[in-house]
């Protein structure tokens, strides 16, 4: 899959915060640092993206996209 972002950090998600209709992720880089995002709930929940995953995180201007490997 191809995607229209140049900048992308490999992470482990370490914390869901579940929301009604956005969720907090917080991941763990694979180079030192923690970033955290927040996307819909009904996104998460579409990706089946859990604690532990490993993730790659696309980031284009103030969005952070979770993307599961």
């Amino acid at each position: 899959m191809k995607y229209g972002v140049r900048n992308s950090l490999k992470a482990v998600v370490t914390k869901i915060k579940p929301g009604d209709v956005m969720s907090q992720i917080e991941c763990q880089l694979n180079d030192p640092g923690v970033i955290t995002s927040v996307l819909t709930t009904d996104s998460v929940r579409e990706i089946d993206l859990k604690e532990g995953d490993r993730i790659l995180l696309l980031v284009k201007a103030i969005h952070v996209i979770p993307v599961k490997e």
